[in-house]
């Protein structure tokens, strides 16, 4: 996992600076800006839910890391 650190950081850039600099994505930070007081509570919502999520595919990453590794041990 950890050399794929440096590639995703790229990709995640790239993909903020692909939004920065195209109209679409100019339009959507104007909208987020302007409708920033109404949002916080549906985006902490949203990042509760996410973060759910992830813990439940880290914890289903974490069970086939250990299934790899009983059978490559047998």
């Amino acid at each position: 996992m950890r050399r794929l650190y440096v590639p995703l950081t790229v990709v995640g850039l790239a993909g903020l600076g692909l939004l920065l600099v195209s109209e679409a994505g100019q339009q959507a930070i104007d909208w987020l800006a302007e409708n920033w007081e109404r949002t916080p509570g549906r985006l902490n919502e949203w990042n509760e839910a996410a973060q759910r999520e992830l813990d439940k595919l880290e914890s289903a990453l974490d069970q086939v890391a250990e299934s790899l590794a009983e059978g490559l041990a047998q």
